[in-house]
């Protein structure tokens, strides 16, 4: 009964995430709704993750400029992840970071369980403590073809944690709709696109 009711709640936070993507494809990236929408997609895959914090790291792949734009939290108290302006991606990120080497390869979003067991080839543990404190994450990479475009982050702050074949399915019912949104905010909100 409670898997019952699980893959019912699954797909009842499928339907209103792709309602979200769909609204937000037909809204210009540069609105306020566009913005209030994402935030609200964010809360929904948090919420139904049961998860402490999920941020959306977007890219411009050619000038290798990232930035988080969008940042929900379960509580105050969890850390905020906000980029205010496009930064350049440091050139040693890829070997500091071993999840983004895999995302910028277009390999499998990852799921990982916990920081402090993971395999030093799926994760830099010291990094992950300094960078983010989490315990436990998902880093879902938004790939075109093999070009990344963004990484959507999920992750919980004070144990570890077994991700279940309904977070597992949520978050790949959820790339296709984010990856395109993502292309699109990097190729209209980039500091070039904005200049004359």
């Amino acid at each position: 009964m409670a898997n019952s009711d699980s893959l019912v709640a699954n797909a009842m936070a499928t339907d209103r995430l792709n309602a979200l993507m769909g609204q937000l494809s037909n809204v210009s990236p540069h609105s306020q709704n566009w913005a209030r929408l994402m935030d609200e997609l964010l809360a929904t895959l948090g919420q139904r993750l049961r998860c402490d914090r999920v941020f959306l790291y977007l890219r411009c792949p050619d000038s290798q400029l990232g930035r988080v734009p969008f940042c929900w939290r379960s509580r105050p108290s969890v850390p905020q992840i906000y980029d205010p302006e496009w930064k350049p991606e440091p050139s040693s990120l890829a070997d500091e970071d071993p999840m983004f080497a895999a995302a910028l390869k277009a390999q499998p979003s990852i799921f990982v369980a916990d920081v402090e067991t993971a395999s030093p080839t799926v994760l830099n543990r010291d990094f992950e403590r300094a960078t983010f404190g989490h315990r436990a994450l998902i880093h879902a990479h938004l790939c075109s073809g093999q070009t990344l475009w963004g990484i959507l982050q999920a992750c919980v702050f004070d144990a570890p944690r077994q991700w279940s074949q309904a977070d597992r399915h949520l978050i790949e019912q959820a790339i296709p709709g984010l990856t395109p949104l993502a292309q699109q905010y990097g190729q209209t909100h980039h500091p070039k696109a904005n200049r004359g």
